[in-house]
């Protein structure tokens, strides 16, 4: 009789590497894939939104400039109706409270301020092409073009300077300044810093930049409208220097050179542009 013998059960198969574990370990290797991807495509999103607010706050900040230029303020008293017709930026300027006013020119006496100068190309103040040169250099320092990256606002005036006064000392709102050089052969132009420096201002990467320090000083002004030539800039210095001739309380400096203001962009119309002559003066 032929004896039945059952098969004994086979062991389990070993899981080997290609067993179920190694099915899970692949899936959760691509759920760490999928997790990394989803973290780079945050963090992809986060730096464009951070990018797109930043973008956006700087074209706030551009309209906000703009605006003050499109809404210009009033904050000169006018004598005449060429000064009426007059506006200026609504932009931090030169702090200066007025001593007296007479028909032609008012005394101020100018708190202390810092300017970024550069020397301007040419042997006049007030040549279109030195005149864009030397505001682009200027321009390029207040916007970022210094050792902290820094932008600053924009002030008003610009100052030409003819000249250069002895009372000034050697450190850095808005008119721009031009003046004229010791040797009279060069011009000066001027960027009023805004006043929340002080002297902490950053210093330039250009090296025709200067930073200069205005101490507090008493000057006469005499404002006008329309473009600025260099011709009538010397009459207008003129005409100021005899009208103080008669002034019994306020003599000109011996060594007061003249200085010109310019309050408006260059799109203003003529008509109500405001330009001043200054020149420093001491009590007689």
């Amino acid at each position: 009789m032929a004896l039945m013998c059952s098969a004994s059960p086979r062991p389990p198969r070993a899981i080997g590497a290609r067993g179920r574990r190694p099915a899970r370990t692949a899936v959760a290797a691509d759920a760490r894939a999928t997790g990394a991807a989803e973290a780079r495509a945050s963090l992809v999103l986060a730096l464009a939104a951070q990018a797109l607010a930043a973008s956006q706050q700087r074209a706030a900040d551009l309209i906000t400039e703009a605006v003050k230029y499109a809404f210009p303020s009033r904050r000169f008293e006018a004598r005449s109706l060429e000064e009426a017709l007059m506006s200026v930026p609504d932009l931090e300027t030169v702090p200066f409270r007025v001593l007296k006013r007479e028909a032609e020119y008012e005394i101020r006496e100018v708190e202390s301020y810092y300017v970024a100068e550069t020397t301007m190309p040419g042997r006049t103040g007030f040549d279109f092409n030195g005149s864009s040169q030397s505001f682009n250099v200027l321009a390029s320092y207040l916007f970022g073009k210094n050792m902290a990256s820094e932008q600053m606002e924009m002030t008003t005036p610009v100052f030409i300077r003819n000249g250069e006064p002895s009372g000034e000392k050697m450190d850095m709102t808005t008119p721009v300044i031009t003046k004229k050089s010791d040797d009279g052969n060069k011009w000066k132009m001027s960027f009023v810093m805004p006043s929340k420096y002080g002297s902490d201002l950053p210093l330039p990467k250009d090296p025709s930049v200067t930073i200069k320090e205005v101490p507090t000083k008493i000057v006469a002004v005499a404002a006008f409208s329309g473009l600025v030539t260099d011709d009538d800039i010397s009459q207008r210095e003129s005409r100021l220097r005899e009208a103080l001739q008669k002034d019994t309380q306020f003599q000109v400096k011996n060594d007061s050179m003249m200085e010109i203001a310019q309050y408006n962009p260059p799109f203003t119309l003529p008509f109500s542009r405001r330009n001043e002559i200054a020149l420093e003066v001491k009590r007689a």
